[in-house]
């Protein structure tokens, strides 16, 4: 079965100096990995959830704060190199990367039987241009990146 996401890339600034917020993945797997790891605020659609519904909830869940009222503009769908469907909203707002508070994750260990790790599921937010999220964002993200910053929001 399809995994299917919904992302929201939050837009502030003008022509050159506009930047989108990316998110890192908190957890042990993630913890020394930059480069490639950032992401838009994401996560994957409840049943019968709409895209749209789904990358709101999921910014909030992830950054603690209410996305913007909108308008929204959709940017698509891109798959992910593990085959994951990601489709992306995009909005003009501000966020205090100070003032992110992401909801938590339990994972059960995977050598210590019965042992659960709790961690963030994001461990930090920045915004960047799209000079610098050709650095940090997976790949496969990339174009949504550059019609967010491209889009009339």
């Amino acid at each position: 079965m399809t995994k299917r996401s919904a992302a929201l890339a939050l837009v502030r600034g003008e022509g050159a100096a506009r930047e989108v917020l990316l998110v890192h993945p908190g957890g042990p797997f993630w913890a020394k990995k930059d480069v490639g790891a950032w992401s838009l605020p994401k996560g994957e659609l409840e049943d019968g959830e709409e895209p749209l519904a789904a990358a709101r909830r999921e910014f909030e869940e992830e950054t603690g704060h209410a996305p913007p009222a909108g308008p929204f503009v959709e940017l698509g769908e891109v798959v992910q190199k593990s085959g994951k469907h990601v489709r992306a909203f995009a909005a003009r707002g501000d966020f205090d990367v100070g003032a992110l508070r992401s909801n938590e994750l339990e994972v059960e260990h995977p050598a210590k039987s019965g042992r659960v790790l709790r961690f963030p599921e994001v461990d930090r937010a920045t915004w960047a241009t799209l000079e610098r999220a050709r650095l940090l964002v997976n790949p496969a993200q990339l174009p949504l990146i550059e019609r967010a910053l491209a889009a009339d929001v």
